[in-house]
């Protein structure tokens, strides 16, 4: 009888536990900027003769949950690229790339954090700068793999998108898809904090940094991997010039090394530039300084 009670309460623990990893706070909101850009994809989708999505509350906790962890740990780093996860949160980690993929670790993830059954699929970008909703939308419609993907085209085009999430912070946007509803209600837009005033000092220093922002000149490189030690990054540059980028170089920024293929005045450039990459360097990144 003792053993029975013992075996039944560990039961109840470990039910109670998967319970909680799978639950999403009541708390639970989605920005203004997180609803305009899941607009976007509505638009594209409606323009284009294809069915509006369901904004889905499951698969924009994932995302938000991606930002939150691209932001803070950083999976993202030496062959890993953005659609990794870190070992720092209550999900399988994986480190994903072109070379070793892992799709169903990725799929899983709504699963994982939400108790919704069925697999998602994601795209994710990385800005070095602070950016806006708009220059996100700007960049997106101007992608043509991420266009390709809202109205399931090219390698997408067994797809029937049936619901949607994005997350947005400072440097990373992650948007998710799946081909099955979700049972949970549509999250709420989270209520706007009030703004504290800046002193005349404060104003004036942000004054300066947009002056000094507006003079600098951006230019746009297209990463292909990113390491924590300059030496790995040499050795990684000799291999990306053989592949024949003779533009090719090295990087320096928050004490990573990143190796880019190429470098261009204007995001346009790079973008056309990344497009037309062959499959192994698909995995690249746009980044600005």
């Amino acid at each position: 009888m003792k053993k029975l009670f013992i075996f039944l309460f560990s039961l109840l623990l470990s039910i109670n536990s998967f319970s909680q990893k799978n639950t999403i706070p009541s708390s639970f909101c989605i920005s203004k900027d997180e609803k305009k850009l899941f607009d976007f994809i509505n638009t594209v989708r409606k323009d284009n003769g294809k069915k509006i999505l369901k904004l889905s509350k499951s698969l924009s906790y994932v995302a938000k949950t991606h930002v939150k962890d691209l932001l803070e740990n950083h999976p993202d780093t030496s062959i890993c690229n953005l659609s990794s996860w870190s070992n720092k949160g209550n999900w399988k980690p994986c480190c994903y790339n072109s070379y070793v993929p892992q799709p169903l670790c990725i799929k899983k993830k709504p699963k994982e954090l939400t108790g919704y059954p069925y697999y998602g699929y994601e795209f994710a970008f990385y800005f070095e700068d602070k950016i806006s909703v708009d220059s996100i939308i700007k960049i997106f419609s101007e992608t043509d793999e991420v266009i390709n993907m809202i109205l399931t085209r090219d390698v997408w085009k067994e797809k029937k998108w049936v619901i949607g999430g994005t997350g947005i912070n400072e440097h990373y946007v992650s948007v998710w898809f799946a081909q099955r509803p979700d049972n949970k209600k549509t999250p709420p837009i989270c209520k706007e904090k009030k703004e504290v005033k800046e002193s005349k000092k404060e104003a004036n220093n942000k004054k300066q940094d947009n002056i000094v922002k507006k003079d600098t000149v951006k230019e746009y490189y297209v990463i292909h991997l990113s390491f924590k030690k300059m030496d790995n990054a040499k050795e990684a540059l000799k291999r990306t010039q053989k592949n024949g980028f003779n533009n090719a170089g090295i990087i320096e920024s928050d004490g990573k090394y990143r190796v880019y293929l190429n470098k261009f005045k204007t995001s346009k450039e790079a973008l056309d530039f990344k497009n037309g990459l062959s499959k192994t360097f698909k995995e690249s990144w746009i980044f600005t300084k």
